[in-house]
């Protein structure tokens, strides 16, 4: 297998993957619902940067470390499920408190600062969430291998290979988040919004509940 073939068959495979509902599909969404174009760019960038690391992880072999160590496993993914359950329980409250106030749950301004909560912190969330699940390594470690060809050097070729998939997910990221702008002033709606922040939030738990119960 060259290495043109091997990138668009695993182009095909990450594709699917990129399009089926799942924690990153639902933070872009509602980033882009509740918050601007750029917020939701900035996460989508950030999961992107997360799955770049893992990528690069797993082309060297420290990801395929949580395939054979437990413990590694297990500590990660109670990591990941505590802050799973973390945010989205502080979404939860912070629409209940909005409804309290009056007012519309994290709204932020195209302006908005990075230290106010803008586009870095966006990003930085995005990278948080991707990396501490490791179910992405786990998918990185065990399908990379099998689509680096013999003599081709591992991290150059496994980069690529998550280049590809990274820019597949922004290609559909786009497409979401364009989608939400052409009816950005219902989902504006301080109602609409409360709703889409507590559907996230619940989602975000049963993530968490999920990854801290699975082996």
């Amino acid at each position: 297998m060259g290495v043109t073939s091997a990138v668009l068959s695993f182009a095909v495979i990450a594709g699917f993957l990129t399009i089926l509902p799942g924690l990153d599909t639902a933070l872009v969404l509602r980033a882009a619902i509740t918050q601007s174009k750029r917020y939701a760019f900035a996460t989508a960038l950030g999961i992107s940067t997360g799955a770049l690391i893992w990528g690069a992880a797993a082309a060297v072999g420290i990801s395929a470390l949580l395939t054979t160590s437990h413990l590694a496993y297990v500590a990660l993914r109670l990591a990941g499920a505590a802050y799973l359950l973390w945010f989205g329980g502080t979404m939860l409250l912070r629409t209940w408190k909005s409804r309290r106030d009056g007012a519309t749950p994290l709204a932020v301004p195209e302006t908005v600062s990075a230290s106010a909560g803008g586009p870095a912190w966006a990003w930085t969330r995005g990278v948080m969430t991707n990396l501490l699940n490791p179910k992405i390594g786990v998918f990185y470690a065990a399908m990379l291998p099998q689509f680096i060809p013999q003599g081709v050097p591992h991290l150059p070729m496994g980069l690529l290979l998550a280049f590809v998939h990274d820019l597949e997910g922004m290609v559909w990221f786009t497409l979401l988040i364009f989608g939400t702008q052409l009816v950005r002033g219902w989902l504006s709606k301080a109602a609409v919004q409360r709703a889409m922040d507590r559907i996230t939030g619940t989602v975000l738990i049963g993530f968490g509940i999920k990854l801290a119960l699975s082996e």
